[in-house]
C-alpha cells in the first residue's frame, strides 16, 4: 500500500500563516482531497487561508473528536485503502499530542499506511524551549483535574515529582479556567518552585515568563481566556 497519512500542522491562533507554516505544508494540502479533522468548519477556514486556489467543496472531511465512535475510525481510512493520501488536522498545532488524531495514526500503523509528520508549531515544545527549565527530562501531563481539591493534589504531586526526578512538569488548562489554575499553583506550591507561563504562543500578544512562586504572588498575570501552557520545576535551593 502506497497511501500516506500526513500529520498537518495548523496555527495556534490568528497568527500569520507565512510566519509559522512552511510552504511544503501548503503544497501537500493542495494535493489532498481527504482530511480527518476535529472540526470541519475550522478546518475549511484554515485550508482557505493556506491555499486560496484549493476548491473546498471537492474535499471530503471526516470529523474525529469526542463525539466520534471508535467503530467509525477505520472507516475514515477507506480512502487510503483505495490508494488516496489523507491529511489529519488538529484544532491547533500538531495532531497527535493532546489530540484524538493519535487514534487514527495508531490504526494507520497497524494497517501498513505510511505516516508522515510535517513541521509546524507545537505549543508544548515552544513553551518548553523558551522556559529555561529542564529540556533534558520533562513530562507532558495534559489537562489536570477540574475539581479543585483533586487539582491541588495533582499539582503538589507534580511538584514533588519534579523535585525528586529533576523533571519539568508540563500541563495545560481550558483558557477560561486559567486563573483558577494559576491561583491553585501559587497557593499550594513552595515559594522557590519555578513556574513558566507560556501564553498566546506565536501570536502578537505572546507572553512567556518564568519566575518562582514567590515572585508570581506579587503580581497576577493577565492570562484569562488566553491559551496557556504551564510548566513547573521544583528547585533544591
Amino acid at each position: 500500500m502506497n497511501s500516506k497519512i500526513y500529520l498537518i500542522p495548523t496555527t495556534l491562533g490568528e497568527s500569520n500563516i507565512n510566519s509559522v507554516i512552511p510552504s511544503k505544508v501548503k503544497t501537500i494540502i493542495e494535493e489532498l482531497d481527504y482530511f480527518i479533522v476535529e472540526n470541519t468548519r475550522t478546518a475549511r477556514r484554515y485550508i482557505r487561508k493556506v491555499s486560496k486556489d484549493k476548491i473546498i467543496d471537492k474535499i471530503t472531511f471526516f470529523e474525529l473528536n469526542k463525539h466520534t465512535k471508535p467503530t467509525e475510525l477505520e472507516g475514515f481510512l477507506q480512502a487510503a485503502f483505495s490508494g488516496n493520501n489523507i491529511g489529519i488536522i488538529s484544532e491547533a498545532g500538531n495532531p497527535g499530542i493532546a489530540d484524538p488524531g493519535a487514534e487514527i495514526v495508531s490504526i494507520a500503523h497497524r494497517k501498513g499506511i505510511q505516516v508522515v509528520p510535517l513541521v509546524g508549531p507545537s505549543s508544548i515544545l515552544l513553551a518548553l524551549i523558551s522556559s529555561g527549565l529542564n529540556g533534558q527530562n520533562f513530562a507532558f501531563n495534559g489537562y489536570l483535574p477540574v475539581k479543585q481539591n483533586e487539582r491541588i493534589k495533582k499539582i503538589q504531586f507534580l511538584e514533588n515529582r519534579s523535585k525528586t526526578e529533576n523533571q519539568s512538569q508540563i500541563f495545560m488548562e481550558t483558557p477560561y479556567r486559567n486563573m483558577k489554575m494559576f491561583d491553585d499553583i501559587i497557593s499550594s506550591c513552595r515559594n522557590n518552585t519555578l513556574l513558566c507561563l507560556a501564553t498566546d504562543i506565536t501570536l502578537e500578544s505572546e507572553f512567556i515568563k518564568t519566575k518562582n512562586i514567590a515572585e508570581w504572588k506579587k503580581k497576577k498575570p493577565e492570562i484569562n481566556k488566553r491559551p496557556t501552557i504551564f510548566i513547573l520545576h521544583a528547585t533544591n535551593f
